[in-house]
């Protein structure tokens, strides 16, 4: 055979679409029909409830139930969500971060009531809690100890489950949140480093197994359009894990050294203007981590092409799939060795970026390692986002249809407006409480307890792990709030650094100049400094175009109150309040807009707050509408990338209501 030949074709990587909505019924449905089109492993989208413990009916949930993924509360959620799907044959990823240890739980506890051991089990959770403090913020706890609950999922793991894969480090919403691919890799790497570290200070895996942790870390990770630049960037990250698995941790064994990575391209660069647009961008991300060999994914899952627009239909997904399968089966993709070996091109870039990442994570290693860096890494990124946005603005990074090439014709695919996205029955959250409050009543309270006295004895002992106490809650029949609920008490509260207060100035941009020009205009009008609040009502955590709107206006000249994340309306409406301010932006992503907006707007006008409301998300037209109708008075979606005239215009609001009038926006 031929040096340019494999002497037989590689097997394609896994398949999966980033699934599940509402409730356990109807993703079980979903999961079928997506398998039955040839899909090779489940990826399990849960909601945003689930993702930060709570149940259906706490206050936190409104409006969040089964918006972003699906409702799953107790093991009868999860044994309806699997049925008939053969766990002892299925590789399943699961997106559960803060939680992780309890959906684990739960899964374990479904397949052996299924007769499947737990040493059978093939899969992985995302479970890496520095990037939901750095970039998407479904935490649940303080860092340390959400570093021990990982380090316990590990080691019960290797020790019980030694082909799941406890922790699936992510870089994907690094490079959402605006990392550059420097960025990326180095603070991917320091939370790999951080992980391993905490595993060995536990001392709960004995040091011979210790190449076996190593061996199980896996990486999520994001491709984007810069098609050579990703492919430079994951061969550089294959080659940094190589060398801190030998140089750190002095593992030798080729396999446990490989650079192991699941991954879901670009959905940041994915538009809502000439969404079409997006087929090709997601194909040539793929590409990325599919033609280097060397560097190839074992896990592939495509987002939709409307994404920006919504939540994507079963059609939809369909088409990422049929993408991923045109790829591996009628390309030669599979039939080569890396084409990309003795590449000058390729090697000088992944050098480039192998040197600015070492120089990147020894500046995180000054800052006392990944968990002590969070606000260091968090400011940074926020930086790199802004300079993004920026760009895009300028035009100096064109992106197709956005901001460059807008002339089109109208779109078949979104012909029917909000038809090309699909909705979630608004029934579901009043489903999901009654289910809920009929499990409760159903199953053995005094199981419940005796599991949770027993999962808060583990919590509050360092020296236990927390696995098997929660196992048996989830075989009691313990809810997800109930879970997380002892947990808080043990290991207490905590908000993470937002990094705009930690931001640089940008300096003298001249375009921000007559946006500063005309907000001292109206500042000197109504006799002090514009004064806004920035909120994130629900549990969206998704808080990238918060960050960039209360930079930008801190850098207009504008005073900014901004919270972060997780709020309710009451909580947002107070600070209003309390803090006087000229006017309100809320931010969500979520899907949960129609039901926490206008409920802020009520409260503040319950409270007298007559003053201007602005919401920006994935918020579909018709919803927009409707939100005008309750009182909002301007609506951004992703279409609306130029921030300085969002800013301009949130400045003539506030003239307008104050009756300072000012001129119009350009």
């Amino acid at each position: 055979m031929s040096e340019h030949r494999l002497p037989q074709r590689d097997r394609p990587w896994v398949m999966r679409t980033y699934a599940g909505h509402s409730d356990a019924r109807r993703s079980n449905e979903l999961y079928r029909r997506n398998l039955a089109k040839g899909q090779t492993g489940l990826s399990v989208a849960f909601d945003l409830p689930t993702q930060t413990g709570y149940d259906p009916d706490h206050v936190l949930a409104r409006g969040e139930v089964g918006k972003v993924g699906v409702s799953i509360v107790h093991k009868g959620d999860m044994h309806q969500l699997l049925d008939g799907i053969p766990l002892d044959e299925m590789n399943t990823s699961m997106t559960i971060n803060a939680t992780a240890a309890w959906l684990l739980g739960l899964y374990v506890t479904v397949a052996e009531e299924n007769g499947v051991e737990r040493s059978k089990l093939k899969g992985t959770t995302q479970n890496d809690i520095i990037k939901e403090y750095l970039s998407r913020g479904t935490y649940a706890f303080p860092p340390e100890p959400s570093m021990r609950l990982i380090a316990d999922m590990v080691a019960f793991a290797v020790n019980e489950a030694p082909s799941w894969n406890p922790t699936n480090i992510c870089s994907y919403h690094l490079q959402e949140a605006g990392a550059t691919p420097v960025q990326e890799i180095a603070y991917a790497l320091c939370t790999g480093i951080a992980v391993l570290d905490e595993v060995k200070a536990r001392g709960q895996v004995a040091d011979a197994d210790f190449p076996r942790v190593f061996g199980r870390i896996s990486f999520f990770v994001n491709a984007g359009i810069r098609l050579i630049e990703e492919i430079a960037k994951l061969r550089a990250m294959a080659r940094l894990w190589n060398e801190i698995g030998r140089e750190r941790y002095g593992v030798t064994d080729e396999k446990m050294l490989r650079f192991r990575y699941g991954v879901q391209v670009n959905s940041l660069g994915l538009t809502e203007a000439q969404p079409e647009n997006n087929i090709q961008r997601i194909v040539l991300e793929a590409l990325a981590v599919t033609l280097s060999r060397d560097a190839r994914a074992r896990a592939v899952q495509l987002p939709a092409w409307n994404e920006a627009m919504g939540l994507p239909r079963p059609w939809d997904q369909q088409w990422s799939l049929r993408i991923q399968q045109v790829l591996a089966e009628e390309t030669d993709l599979l039939e080569y060795p890396d084409i990309f070996a003795g590449s000058v091109v390729m090697d000088g870039l992944v050098e480039e970026l192998s040197e600015g990442a070492r120089a990147e994570m020894a500046v995180v290693e000054e800052h006392g390692g990944a968990v002590a860096a969070v606000p260091y890494m968090k400011a940074r990124l926020v930086e790199s986002h802004r300079e993004r946005v920026a760009r895009i603005e300028s035009g100096e990074q064109k992106v197709v249809g956005l901001n460059s090439f807008r002339e089109t014709e109208d779109s078949p695919l979104t012909a029917g407006a909000d038809g090309s996205i699909l909705t979630p029955d608004p029934e579901v959250e009043r489903e999901r409480i009654e289910a809920l409050e009929a499990w409760r009543a159903e199953r053995d309270e005094g199981a419940v307890e005796a599991a949770l006295e027993q999962l808060e004895r583990a919590a509050s002992d360092e020296s236990q792990n927390v696995m098997p106490a929660t196992i048996a809650a989830a075989k009691a029949g313990a809810t997800t709030g109930e879970w997380a609920a002892v947990l808080r008490d043990a290991f207490g509260a905590y908000r993470a650094p937002t990094g705009v207060d930690g931001a640089a100035p940008p300096g003298d941009r001249e375009e921000l100049a007559e946006i500063r020009r005309r907000v001292d205009e109206v500042s000197e009008r109504i006799g002090h400094r514009i004064k806004i609040l920035v909120g994130k009502p629900g549990l969206d955590g998704h808080s990238n175009g918060s960050e960039q709107i209360a930079l930008r206006a801190r850098d207009a000249g504008m005073e900014v109150i901004y919270q972060g994340i997780r709020l309710t309306p009451e909580e947002i409406a107070a600070s209003a309040l309390q803090e006087d301010v000229d006017v309100v932006g809320l931010s969500i992503l979520s899907g949960s807009h129609l039901e926490l907006i206008p409920e802020v707007v009520r409260l503040l006008r319950d409270e007298g707050l007559d003053v201007p409301v602005v919401v920006g998300g994935i918020i579909p037209a018709a919803d927009a509408e409707r939100l005008r109708a309750a009182g909002v008075d301007g609506v951004y979606t992703p279409k609306d990338f130029d921030i300085n005239r969002i800013m301009g215009e949130i400045v003539e609001l506030v003239g307008r209501r104050a009756g300072a009038g000012t001129a119009a926006p350009a």
